[in-house]
């Protein structure tokens, strides 16, 4: 009895030692151990090796969204209420499209019922189905959503989409944008969203970038127009996005969608210093982001004044720019000329539900590993930032969001199985720690 005594003292001591050290072991714990960086509210931007680390300051996700406050810079995990892990990474950028709706928000579907578009060459159109898409049964998309044919308008579904993005640790929606009244060939004006998708964004640590699309007549007065507006109106809201260079200086950043249309003499004159109406300088200043699609866009981009540029197309070797084979080359000319290089990658690619005609550049997501082997190519150019083609880009199946299996009387839908339908979001994220935890290595 004595024995077992001594042996239950023994258990009883050793077990209090554990306790005993282990939070002695705990409460040692420097800041640089991994936990310092994940709290919110911190308002220092660490050095490393004499360059300021381009890391965002997270804020009181408590605060009214329109309490005007200093956007957020840049690029570091900020703790945030979206996702289980809580982490976003400001340098991964996620193109988002608000063109959807339903007939119960919007009186119509719209979008989901995306005509087939012909091809230009007639002989070719005409061995192809037209017409178009009749929903919810048949939709423009190889993919079936899994919150179903939604609109963009729905407070449910937008909260939806900030929590998905949350979990995928993109920390910058990129959002498709047309002026007021305008929209694409096939929607509806949507630029009434974009202050519910700034406080949605805002809810949740998210930023929010413009992509400007491509609308009848656009040009380099319209696009400084354009921008003018979106500062004036967005530009104090929690969630707008600002850039932070390497000197220091925060500016709004701004994708353009296919700039090739226009002359790079004719963005000069907005984008250069010495252009009759430059925006170089003045309260309109901003990182602008030209769309490389030929080798020959990259001098032409260079040419227009443009701070950098981006791929855009999720099918490698659609074109130049899209081409994983040649982002090395990109990067160099870029670093060459103090431009950013952007790259674009996505899970896969296919169009045939609107473009019938279009087989030859779809691209397989082969479980995920189409998307792994896009975000390899990325991360070994060693960029400042890398965009997501897409969130929701259903028409082209390069969304991430989540789908779920669906079979008609007349069509089965592709999915993302024998993954879940978080399998993209979570690849994404997976990827994104990856590429910031290498990334603190470029820089040191």
């Amino acid at each position: 009895m004595a024995r077992l005594r001594r042996k239950a003292c023994v258990v009883l001591f050793l077990f209090t030692l554990f306790v005993f050290g282990t939070m002695m072991g705990l409460r040692t714990l420097k800041p640089g151990d991994g936990f310092s960086d994940l709290a919110p509210g911190s308002e220092l931007l660490p050095m490393i090796a004499g360059k300021m680390d381009r890391r965002s300051v997270s804020r009181d996700a408590t605060a009214s969204p329109d309490q005007a406050r200093p956007a957020g810079s840049n690029t570091k995990a900020v703790l945030s209420n979206s996702g289980p892990e809580g982490i976003i990474f400001y340098d991964v950028h996620i193109f988002y499209y608000t063109w959807y709706g339903t007939p119960h928000m919007d009186g119509k579907y719209i979008h989901w019922d995306h005509i087939l578009v012909p091809h230009w060459d007639p002989k070719i159109a005409s061995s192809y189905p037209r017409g178009r898409h009749m929903p919810p049964q048949d939709i423009g998309s190889s993919f079936y959503p899994e919150l179903n044919p939604y609109s963009s308008r729905d407070p449910d579904v937008l909260e939806s989409h900030m929590e998905q993005i949350g979990a995928s640790a993109a920390g910058v929606l990129v959002l498709s944008w047309y002026p007021p009244s305008l929209a694409d060939d096939n929607g509806e004006p949507t630029e009434d969203l974009v202050p519910v998708v700034l406080d949605a964004a805002y809810r949740h640590n998210l930023k929010v970038a413009f992509h400007i699309q491509p609308y009848r007549g656009r040009n380099d007065q319209s696009v400084h127009d354009n921008i003018k507006y979106i500062i004036d109106r967005y530009g104090d809201h929690g969630a707008f996005y600002t850039f932070t260079s390497s000197t220091g200086k925060s500016l709004p950043l701004f994708y353009i969608y296919d700039t090739y249309l226009t002359p790079p003499e004719s963005w000069s004159e907005f984008l250069t210093p010495t252009g009759s109406h430059s925006v170089r300088g003045s309260a309109y200043d901003a990182i602008f982001i030209a769309l490389i699609v030929e080798e020959r866009h990259k001098h032409d981009i260079l040419a227009g004044g443009f701070d950098g540029m981006y791929t855009y197309f999720a099918s490698n070797g659609f074109s130049f720019g899209s081409s994983h084979q040649n982002w090395k080359t990109i990067k160099a000319f870029c670093d060459g000329n103090n431009l950013l290089f952007i790259p674009s990658v996505g899970p896969g690619y296919i169009d045939t539900s609107i473009r019938p005609w279009n087989n030859h550049n779809m691209r397989n997501r082969v479980n995920g590993r189409y998307y792994e082997t896009a975000l390899q190519a990325a991360l070994n150019v060693r960029p400042e930032v890398v965009t997501i083609t897409s969130f929701n880009e259903w028409h082209e199946g390069t969304q991430i969001e989540r789908a779920m299996p669906k079979k008609t009387g007349t069509r089965v839908y592709l999915d993302y199985q024998p993954h879940g339908p978080d399998h993209y979001l979570e690849l994404t994220r997976r990827w994104a720690e990856q590429f910031n935890k290498e990334k603190e290595q470029w820089l040191m």
